[in-house]
């Protein structure tokens, strides 16, 4: 699973599968994962992932590890 990338729906400018720039990924409080970061033009971003996903991300090097 080498091709991980991270998208998210960017509420502000309504475009789907924006790609996530610094992305965190942390856990709720119900146990699930979520990713947070910006889109490059200064617009936050935030999805949830599945645990496959998000620990993929951390190995790949994607994303930060927030917990």
């Amino acid at each position: 699973m080498s091709d991980v990338t991270l998208t998210a729906y960017n509420v502000k400018t309504k475009e789907k599968n924006v790609p996530i720039q610094d992305a965190v990924i942390t856990k709720t409080a119900k146990g699930a994962y979520m990713a947070q970061g910006h889109d490059g033009k200064g617009n936050k971003l935030t999805t949830l992932l599945g645990e496959e996903k998000a620990l993929a991300a951390i190995k790949a090097g994607l994303a930060k590890q927030g917990w």
